[in-house]
């Protein structure tokens, strides 16, 4: 043992029960519990159900974990529920058909490309906001759920495929979604008994592969570039003129449902939450938009005049990180933290004990958009803050999602100001893709922008 690995320290995280493990401390309190780790040791093992891995707690030993990722590959028994219904898509195929998938991806989101969705956010947008009533009490998280998977519906199809179809594609993505995470975490065993949920599940699965198939289909037979992500990468071709199969196809687009649809809603509806908890903080949000929208909707061109906004969406990003459990397993016998690892052991990690370490930032526990100044944030090592993955694995659409959350903030603001109310419960509930509040009600009040900020710069 080396003296670097001999300066970690390893521990098993107390609490595990008979059969289920930690898996109820992960579903009742998720934050806490993976909070709560690091004070046990740098590389903590937990079990999940049967299944047994090692959480790392120390920014050296996700650094050796993130940047080896041909030992450290994608898998653990959380990526192969996923890719029950995922497929390969970029985010849970493993590191031999990473490189190429990725190539083959990267031209949809060109920034040329993201303008044009750009138009798409802001069109779904106005759509959310006009349902949106004086005095509503609001329940928050459903609707920006919907405003977000129609966002990512719309970029991937933009092709009359008829609204019963799209219904049909969001519907059946929403179930398989929602059945996902319970799959995770029970034995094989109670997943094949005829259960209600696990049919529901099944069939959801059955019938959003098929939808997508078909829709696959028409595009291949139309042959058209309809300026949507689809097109894009129905188009691609490799080096040696390969293209993505119709089950590569596949994987991708319900990937793109993954981490645009909910992903992005739970970011905003805890940025909700924070700017009503901090009055000053959204008072600054609405002087921006006032003074660069007039009241007006946001369009892409816009981003650069929205500082603030973006701020308070990586505060957000920083505070309650989307992977909140994410995991790899190991192709290879290697070592970490004086530990030897056989090959299928799996390694865990959470974005949330590198962003809330008060190394990094000073009272991590406290609302602060303005840490992200440039100034302040300058010195921050590049690990500290990674809400997108780090490495060849960062995700791919990041411009995507920050462009869609920073539109869609700017657009609540611009039009509406919000206080919370009952009922509500702000207790973290975990999905596969993200950690949202189980319930957040905000009362809307309608407004208009400051008379001074309808004045011509």
């Amino acid at each position: 043992m080396t003296m670097a690995e001999s300066a970690f320290t390893r521990a098993a995280a107390p609490g595990a029960l008979p059969v289920l493990g930690h898996a109820l401390h992960v579903l009742r309190d998720p934050l806490t519990f993976v909070s709560s780790l690091p004070s046990h040791g740098d590389l903590v093992e937990i079990r999940l159900g049967p299944q047994r891995m090692h959480m790392v707690c120390h920014p050296d030993l996700l650094q050796q974990v993130l940047t080896d990722d041909r030992t450290f590959d994608k898998g653990g028994p959380l990526f192969e529920r996923l890719r029950d219904f995922m497929g390969d898509g970029l985010a849970t195929c493993p590191y031999a058909v990473h490189r190429r998938r990725r190539r083959l991806a990267q031209p949809a989101f060109h920034h040329q490309r993201l303008e044009q969705y750009g138009a798409v956010m802001t069109r779904q947008l106005e759509r959310m906001l006009e349902e949106w009533k004086d005095g509503q009490v609001l329940d928050l998280f459903p609707a920006l759920s919907a405003f977000t998977l129609r966002t990512v519906s719309r970029s991937l199809f933009a092709a009359d495929l008829g609204e019963d179809r799209i219904d049909t594609i969001q519907r059946s993505f929403v179930d398989v979604f929602s059945g996902a995470l319970p799959r995770m975490l029970v034995p094989d065993s109670l997943q094949r008994l005829p259960l209600p949920g696990n049919r529901r599940y099944r069939e959801a699965a059955r019938t959003l592969t098929d939808t997508v198939n078909q829709v696959i289909a028409e595009y291949r037979e139309n042959g058209t570039d309809q300026g949507d992500l689809m097109s894009m990468l129905l188009a691609a071709r490799d080096e040696d003129g390969s293209a993505l199969s119709d089950q590569e196809l596949r994987d991708e687009v319900v990937t793109l449902f993954v981490a645009g649809g909910e992903t992005p809603a739970a970011v905003l509806s805890w940025a909700a939450v924070d700017l009503a908890a901090h009055p000053e903080s959204l008072r600054r949000l609405h002087e921006e938009t006032d003074r660069v929208l007039a009241g007006r909707l946001p369009r892409w061109q816009d981003l650069p005049q929205l500082p603030y906004t973006a701020r308070v969406i990586d505060e957000s990003m920083r505070r309650y990180p989307a992977g909140l459990l994410l995991t790899r397993t190991t192709s290879r016998e290697t070592r970490l933290a004086g530990l030897t690892l056989p090959p299928g052991s799996t390694v865990a990690f959470s974005p949330l004990l590198l962003q809330t370490r008060p190394e990094y930032y000073h009272e991590p526990e406290r609302f602060d958009p303005d840490r992200w100044l440039p100034d302040r944030a300058l010195d921050m090592p590049r690990i500290a803050f990674a809400p997108f993955g780090s490495g060849a694995r960062k995700c791919i659409g990041d411009a995507f999602a920050v462009a869609e959350m920073t539109l869609a903030l700017a657009g609540m603001a611009s039009r509406w100001t919000w206080e919370r109310t009952t009922p509500t419960d702000l207790r973290p509930a975990l999905s596969p893709a993200a950690v949202r509040p189980r319930r957040v009600s905000l009362r809307l009040t309608a407004r208009t922008p400051a008379p001074q900020a309808m004045k011509p710069l």
